[in-house]
């Protein structure tokens, strides 16, 4: 039988397709999929239910990535640590599906394992349930972020820009390759020290 002229369609490749076009231009439309893929839009939902889904199969692909650890195995703390990380860097990696993501409700299995994990390893370290909810919700502002200013230009401020000698100075640190790195790990230390102190208060 001749080769089909054309890859066939699949989830894999409608989500691959609906990737780089984020990556591209921070979003993605059904038309625009079965344009890049030469085929019709209907095409599409013999594979997907709709745009929805496939938002969810974009998150589903991007915490693929993120690193969920037995919390109960290890410190609790070192859990939290190691899931921010993983979960910054999975992201990282497509910054721009960041506010795509955050506009929908979370129903992917793998992004509801990795706020499960952290929820046991906030209650194991002792805190409330309000407690916990508000540090996941904190943690995700703070990774998310921190994604985000990885795909930062270098030079983040032009200190042409100010004439405040305080902030000149601290500008003096600012344009140096591991900024974004140096000021994750210093955020997140801070966050798991405060988290720490709570959890002991409660």
């Amino acid at each position: 039988m001749p080769r089909p002229s054309r890859p066939l369609l699949s989830v894999d490749l409608i989500v691959d397709t609906a990737l780089r076009a984020v990556d591209t231009a921070g979003d993605f439309t059904m038309p625009g999929i079965a344009a890049a893929l030469k085929v019709r839009p209907s095409s599409l939902y013999n594979h997907v239910g709709g745009r929805g889904e496939i938002v969810e199969l974009l998150r589903e692909r991007a915490m693929s990535a993120v690193l969920v650890e037995p919390s109960a195995e290890v410190e609790w703390t070192s859990t939290v640590a190691a899931i921010a990380r993983s979960y910054r860097d999975a992201y990282a990696a497509h910054p721009r599906l960041i506010p795509l993501l955050t506009a929908h409700t979370v129903r992917s299995h793998t992004a509801v394992a990795m706020y499960e994990s952290l929820a046991h390893a906030f209650r194991r370290g002792g805190m409330t349930s309000q407690q916990a909810l508000d540090a996941i919700t904190t943690l995700d502002a703070f990774v998310l972020g921190s994604a985000l200013d990885l795909a930062a230009p270098q030079e983040v401020w032009s200190i042409e820009a100010t004439t405040d000698r305080d902030f000149a100075e601290v500008l003096a640190h600012a344009n140096t390759p591991d900024r974004a790195d140096r000021a994750f790990d210093a955020g997140l230390g801070v966050l798991i020290a405060g988290w720490s102190q709570l959890a002991a208060g409660s």
